[in-house]
């Protein structure tokens, strides 16, 4: 009897994210929701991850609305979210408090199943995220973040998958978010977990597309023991994004293994956002094939769009060659961290100021703070040199404990400055948005009787005209240069007096 392979669909959160740079609205996915509640699925995946910080800063949307809203129209599924650990869905540690709070208000909201990641692997940074999930009494899912380096091994992750275990974690989640993983390490980890945790543990498997790999890495894990495999309708797939629903329904047939999906609901939602992707084309990636460079750079596709954005703002559009060299230089400087929210963009961001204004000149305070411990440890030792300068430039000292264990109790801080802002209602709910981002809600409250805004246009629009780039090409400027580089909501302003 064939085994059932279950999907958790990820058209509702990732697929957009990876694709249109989170600015689907939310009225554009409504539509969906019967049939993919209709669909058979393990989850939906529909919530965390960027969407909480687009709902606020591009959307005009309240992101608790929207969880609220997912539950009403998908009462048949479990709803599945994105955690960042310590992180939450915001860019830095949050005290243990806080994360028990959102944790419990995401529940009452409707959140089944939390998968719960750490940028660095950092067991530590998980610990009191899964043990909120454990209290609201939901699915506690561990994510082990999958990267190639010379001292990640398949043994390294299964290790990682049982120190999970023993936090209560109720299944494992292989998290790529790059494409990296090939098919073979794909199978000896499934197989490593199933053997050493037990063959009852259930094995979840998330790949991106973007190397063109990846399809024949979710075979690979099936044929080794996992359970659930991630993926997106096809209207809404591959590129940066992730391998089709579809497919991967038609390439089980025949190999002793099948899912459970209604082929027919997952047409009618083919065919309904094949209509709603040209409405956000000024959005789209603009990788639409694959791009095996990546298992040189080890740059995830979004990372990559990224830094092409900032050098563009800097005049320096020419200059990619250069930094897709410098990151996995910066990365080894770093202890090999994966390349994942928000490490990437610290890695990233520290390797154009590195070619823009040469090799550690000017450090970036979060990649200070990264090379100083405060985001936790790193499989490898971070270089003594460079550490050496970031305690120079801040002022700290070194850490190797639990980042978490030095803040001090913040909710009532936070409730205080939340309630003194125009629009904030006084609810949980807000003072946590206060609390992810805080600058971003404060514009978002005092506009949120306007409504949610949606981004797509009509796709039959002339489409705008692209702006001039900075650099023309005919050699750099004389005069001092102003680098205003964003990275997580913040600007990080450096002039420049070229030689």
């Amino acid at each position: 009897m064939p085994k059932t392979i279950e999907i958790t669909e990820l058209i509702l959160r990732d697929a957009p994210q990876s694709l249109m740079a989170t600015r689907m609205a939310m009225e554009d996915m409504i539509p969906a929701c019967s049939d993919l509640d209709q669909a058979g699925y393990w989850a939906l995946e529909c919530w965390g991850g960027a969407t909480f910080d687009s709902c606020i800063r591009f959307l005009n949307e309240d992101p608790w609305e929207r969880l609220r809203t997912f539950r009403k129209l998908l009462p048949n599924t479990r709803l599945m979210m994105l955690l960042r650990g310590q992180n939450l869905v915001g860019y830095r540690h949050y005290e243990d408090s806080v994360v028990e709070r959102f944790v419990e208000k995401t529940a009452e909201c409707g959140m089944d199943v939390f998968r719960v990641f750490d940028a660095l692997n950092d067991i530590r940074n998980v610990r009191s995220s899964i043990a909120a999930v454990r209290k609201a009494g939901k699915h506690a899912q561990g994510a082990i973040c999958y990267t190639v380096s010379p001292l990640h091994t398949p043994a390294g992750f299964v290790e990682v998958a049982k120190k999970l275990l023993d936090l209560g974690c109720d299944s494992i989640c292989i998290k790529d978010m790059a494409a990296l993983l090939k098919p073979q390490p794909a199978f000896e980890i499934v197989k490593g977990i199933k053997e050493t945790c037990g063959q009852d543990v259930p094995v979840h498997v998330h790949v991106h597309a973007t190397t063109g790999v990846t399809m024949v890495s979710l075979m690979k894990a099936i044929e080794a023991g996992a359970d659930c495999v991630d993926t997106s309708i096809s209207s809404l797939s591959l590129g940066p994004g992730h391998n089709p629903t579809e497919s991967l329904v038609e390439m089980l047939e025949g190999t002793g293994f099948e899912t459970r999906v209604d082929r027919r609901k997952l047409l009618k939602v083919k065919k309904y956002f094949n209509t709603i992707r040209p409405r956000y084309r000024e959005f789209l990636s603009n990788i639409t094939g694959v791009e095996t460079e990546i298992f040189e750079s080890q740059i995830p596709g979004g990372m990559l769009s990224n830094m092409e954005s900032q050098l563009k703002q800097q005049g320096a559009a020419n200059r990619i060659e250069e930094v897709l060299a410098e990151v996995p230089r910066v990365r080894k400087d770093a202890g090999y961290p994966p390349l994942v929210t928000p490490s990437s963009q610290i890695c990233g961001t520290q390797a154009v100021f590195n070619v823009i204004m040469g090799r550690y000149k000017v450090l970036t305070g979060e990649f200070a703070d990264l090379m100083l411990g405060y985001y936790g440890e790193t499989i490898g030792p971070r270089n003594p040199e460079v550490a050496g300068m970031a305690a120079k430039q801040t002022g700290k000292a070194p850490i190797t404990g639990r980042p978490a264990d030095l803040l001090k109790p913040e909710w009532q801080d936070l409730r205080t400055a939340a309630m003194a802002l125009k629009g904030c209602n006084g609810s949980d709910e807000d003072v946590l948005t206060y609390a992810m981002f805080p600058q971003v809600a404060t514009k978002f409250f005092a506009t949120r009787e306007e409504g949610p805004r949606n981004l797509g246009k009509d796709p039959k629009a002339p489409a705008a005209a692209a702006a001039p780039a900075a650099d023309s090409g005919k050699g750099p400027a004389k005069a001092p240069i102003t680098y205003d580089v964003k990275m997580n909501g913040h600007t990080h302003r450096v002039t420049v007096s070229p030689a």
